[in-house]
């Protein structure tokens, strides 16, 4: 029993010591170690911690008996200690085991909620890049959407310039188709000269 307690609690230590730090060989325990948690691994895993606590617990009213027959005897039985003795690193190796696989467990399922965690932040940090990207891009199609109505400005400004241009030609137009109107045989002469004017 002492031997088998002995090699569960080396075991226990060094598989400790490989999830602690950071080896090649963390990644296969973490892979067993999931590969446990899943199907009829917690199962086991339990039938045992309570298989074993029930031995402390024996162990323990054991050491309460045999220490209750030395206060009612008065005199101390060297077989008693023998016993005694045994019991109670029996007790202390299977406590110890316990703690052991209890802080395995919480080392693997904090290690897998770190790596849950850095995956998350990853994400994130590739989101806020890409974001960053967009917004950078969003800015230059900003600036060219500027100089696009600038131009379009200069162009609104520019036919507003020809526009009144022609109205004010066609102010001239209206009062010469006026004049000819009301006096056409002058206007007709004066044209007629102009355009004679002009031949010439």
């Amino acid at each position: 029993m002492l031997q088998l307690l002995y090699t569960a609690i080396f075991s226990e230590m060094l598989l400790i010591l490989t999830l602690v730090f950071k080896t090649p060989l963390r990644k296969l325990v973490i892979v067993s170690l999931d590969s446990v948690k899943r199907g009829r691994g917690p199962v086991v895993v339990s039938t045992v911690g309570a298989t074993l606590m029930v031995v402390l617990a024996s162990s323990l009213y054991s050491m309460a008996k045999i220490q209750q027959r030395t206060l009612e005897a008065g005199i101390v039985n060297p077989t008693d200690q023998v016993l005694m003795s045994k019991h109670m690193l029996e007790a202390s190796l299977m406590g110890f085991l316990l703690f052991l696989s209890l802080m395995i467990d919480r080392l693997h399922h904090y290690i897998r909620e770190l790596r849950s965690l850095r995956k998350t932040m990853e994400a994130i940090k590739k989101q806020s890049r890409s974001f960053e990207d967009g917004k950078n891009g969003n800015s230059e199609e900003h600036k060219a959407l500027n100089e696009e109505i600038t131009t379009l400005k200069s162009k609104i400004k520019k036919l507003e310039s020809e526009c009144e241009a022609k109205g004010s030609q066609a102010k001239t137009l209206e009062t010469e188709v006026e004049a000819l109107k009301s006096n056409p045989r002058g206007s007709l002469w004066n044209m007629i000269a102009s355009w004679r004017q002009s031949e010439s």
